[in-house]
This record gives C-alpha cells, structure tokens and sequence, in this order.
C-alpha cells in the first residue's frame, strides 16, 4: 500500500479522477436506491445529494492519495460510495437496508478477490474474510446480549466492515472495531445527556462504524 505523495503527474490525475468518480457515482447510486428500494423514501432533498455527492468525493481522493498503487483502490472506492450512502440512510431513517449491506460485502469480497488472480499472495483475502466473521460474531454476541443497544442492522453491517479492516491488517481490525465502539458510546453517552433518556435506542450505530473504518484504513499503516 503505497501513498500518492512523491508521485508524479500520473498520480495526481488519478487522484483527481477518483474524486470525480466519487462525485457522479453518488447520485447514480440515490438513483438507484430510490428506484430499487422505493420503501426509503425517493431521493433525497438536492442539499442532501450535495453533501452525499462531497462527502463520497471526498473519502475517494483520500483513499486514493493513501492507496494509490493498491489493488485494494476499487473496493475502497465501492466502500466510500456505498458506505456514504448507508450512512445517510441510517442517519435519516435509523435503518441499515440489507441489500446496500449485501452489495458492499459481497462486491467488497469480489473486489478484493481479483487481484488473486494475478498474484499467488492470499495473506490479505484470508485475513479479511477472518476479520468479517471476527466482528460479525462479536456484534452478533453484543445483540443477544443487550438486544437495546444494538440492532441486527448494525450486526449485519460489521461483516463488511470487518472484511475491510482485516484485509488492512489485524491491527486495523482491532483498533477500528475498538474505535466504532467508542465513537458509538460518546455520542450516545452526549446526546442522552442533552435530550431524553431513551434516545440511545434512537442513536444510529452505522455511520460511526464506516467513519472508524474510514479513519483506520487512512491513518494507521
């Protein structure tokens, strides 16, 4: 995995056609969602799509200038448009739809696959197919055990999030998996403590997952 930086012209063009990338991909993909899944509402209001739109182009630059000569690229660029459409969706509407979950684990799987195919190095693949079941048992025992705090949704989703943070590395799938715990717990340690006592069923646990996914895959090496 190596970084952008002290690339040449090359680089920086690439860099500059993930971000484009990320920004029209984003509306196909409300598109899409409001087609296929009509039960969420239709499309977003145009500020919304804006954002989506920024956001995604955003985490596509990132991932690019951090990953720019990784076969790794192409899913991570699937995981910021497909993880910042999840997260919207869980925001708005507390709910994480099983079929952008089975998307951005089963094409995340295919994705980080495909470089097999040209290289007998299967340490990453492994590892991150370990890391999906990892988190998903360990959501899995966290939902029967206090079935309040966390929903089958977030359950679901910590298998492509674990799948992510394995291929990166075990320290990846520690630290992020620790980190989406704690981002979850302070901000719903906040808002209980300036709304109502029973709004932590109400806090939405996905963004905080895909956001520590996002911050361990661009920080820790």
């Amino acid at each position: 995995m190596v970084s952008a930086f002290g690339g040449g012209h090359a680089a920086w063009l690439t860099i500059a056609a993930m971000g484009l990338l990320g920004c029209l991909l984003s509306p196909a993909a409300e598109i899409l969602i409001a087609r296929l899944l009509p039960r969420l509402g239709g499309l977003p209001s145009p500020r919304i799509r804006m954002t989506t739109a920024a956001v995604t182009g955003a985490a596509c630059v990132a991932f690019a200038v951090r990953f720019s000569n990784s076969a790794s690229l192409p899913a991570l660029v699937l995981l910021a448009v497909v993880g910042v459409q999840l997260a919207r969706v869980d925001i708005a509407l507390h709910l994480l739809p099983n079929q952008l979950v089975f998307i951005l684990l089963i094409t995340g799987i295919l994705l980080l696959a495909a470089p097999l195919i040209i290289s007998q190095q299967a340490d990453d693949f492994v590892r991150a197919l370990a890391g999906a079941v990892i988190l998903f048992a360990i959501y899995l025992i966290l939902a029967l055990i206090s079935p309040g705090g966390i929903g089958m949704g977030d359950v679901k989703l910590a298998a492509p999030v674990g799948l992510y943070l394995g291929y990166l590395g075990w320290s990846q799938l520690l630290y992020g998996g620790l980190l989406g715990f704690i981002v979850n717990g302070v901000t719903t340690a906040v808002l209980v403590g300036g709304k109502r006592r029973n709004v932590a069923k109400e806090v939405p646990h996905g963004p905080a997952m895909l956001g520590a996914l996002a911050l361990t895959a661009l920080l820790i090496q």
